[in-house]
């Protein structure tokens, strides 16, 4: 049963998934740029590297040769997973599914134009006249993105003409790796955003936890709770759309899949094929597993009978405010603590920056409870825990 799993990027998320690999006795070979990551902190080795050198990722998979290459971020050479699965080595979940969905361009025209399903309509730039071009197309307000990024760097919403240059910038800056493309989208007027795991499997059934909905500022998650409400017909075709995508990208493992819900139906607007930050909210024992666990059962192939609601829950973020090189001290853990049904994750980040995630909050209670009270209470729990 044991394996060799090659995990790279080594964050938050990857450390939880670290925890529950180890929790089923498999060996984890940590991989980032930087020392001391999360997820180097619980493996059995790391390895400290840039993962967009092709020549030293080539290296790293020779040297450790093992049997899963799990991707846990966007800026990796995914086109070097084809030459590995050519090799034998599985890419969880497949070497398409990675390149595809670290890449906004690719992964959005699957969607919109094979698959037919309901997008914001998009147009992609690569310089700042054909930007005004596409933002003249699609109407203000509209939302630009880096066709790749994560932790919302570079994402913003033009309201007026005088943002359009300053949005440009913004996201060529935040933009991740060698590829320096725009995606600007319309505007969605929805009054829900939710995230639906996705788990598919190898000769089993493909099965969705409940729906998680989630606030974002800056383009990034700050809280996300679960359940999250949706009417019976919305969350039949957010499944829909979800198993379409995943069944043509391919493989094996947990997917965040995210939607709008919007009064003429349900968007689907982006998709990560591995744990979803929004769904650290399992962490605090909403599902019978979390998606951590999730993602480990199945990149395993080993069963899942079902995922089962247990209680409701939340989680919110608890955020670095000033860039720091020293290893962060952390006051109020006493405080938060102090409160019943509650729990902390504090991630072991060596250095801060703004509005880095640096934990979260998590609270929980009954199905049965006030939802928007327990958002509060998450809410006041994670602003209790000052990073300094």
């Amino acid at each position: 049963m044991k394996n060799k799993i090659l995990l790279l990027g080594s964050g938050e998320l990857g450390k939880e998934l670290v925890i529950a690999l180890k929790r089923l006795g498999e060996y984890v070979v940590a991989c980032d740029n930087y020392a001391g990551a999360p997820a180097m902190q619980v493996a059995d080795e790391y390895e400290i590297f840039n993962m967009l050198d092709a020549a030293a990722l080539d290296a790293v998979v020779a040297k450790h040769n093992p049997k899963l290459i799990v991707p846990e971020v966007e800026s990796i050479r995914t086109e070097r997973f084809y030459a590995y699965e050519e090799k034998g080595f599985t890419v969880v979940p497949s070497a398409k599914a990675a390149n595809f969905t670290m890449n906004r361009k690719l992964i959005r025209d699957l969607a919109s134009k094979e698959l037919g399903l309901r997008t914001a309509a998009y147009e992609y730039a690569l310089d700042i006249d054909s930007f005004r071009s596409a933002v003249e197309r699609i109407g203000i307000p509209c939302v630009v993105k880096p066709l790749m990024s994560s932790s919302g760097k570079g994402q913003s919403l033009i309201r007026s003409k005088d943002d359009i240059e300053k949005s440009f910038h913004y996201a060529m800056e935040g933009s991740r790796g060698d590829l320096k493309e725009l995606i600007v989208e319309a505007f969605v007027s929805f009054h829900t955003e939710i995230t639906l795991l996705t788990v598919t499997q190898n000769n089993a059934p493909t099965l969705f936890c409940p729906p998680i909905g989630h606030r974002q500022e800056r383009g990034d998650y700050q809280e996300s709770w679960q359940p999250c409400a949706i009417n019976a017909k919305n969350l039949a075709e957010a499944e829909d759309m979800a198993r379409k995508v995943t069944e043509a990208l391919g493989g094996a493992g947990i997917w965040g899949v995210e939607f709008f819900l919007a009064e003429e139906g349900v968007y689907f607007s982006e998709l990560s094929p591995r744990p979803h930050d929004t769904g650290m909210v399992t962490l605090a024992g909403t599902q019978n597993l979390s998606e951590f666990e999730l993602h480990a059962r199945t990149i395993l192939s080993l069963p899942i009978m079902e995922v089962r609601l247990e209680r409701a829950g939340v989680s919110a973020v608890i955020l670095a405010h000033k860039e720091s090189r020293e290893m962060p001290k952390y006051e109020g853990l006493s405080e938060a603590l102090e409160d019943p049904k509650s729990d902390l994750r504090i991630f072991g980040k060596p250095n801060t920056r703004k509005y880095r995630r640096m934990g979260v909050s998590l609270v929980y209670d009954d199905l049965n409870s006030d939802m928007d009270a327990l958002r509060k209470k998450a809410f006041m729990l994670a602003s209790k825990v000052k990073v300094e």
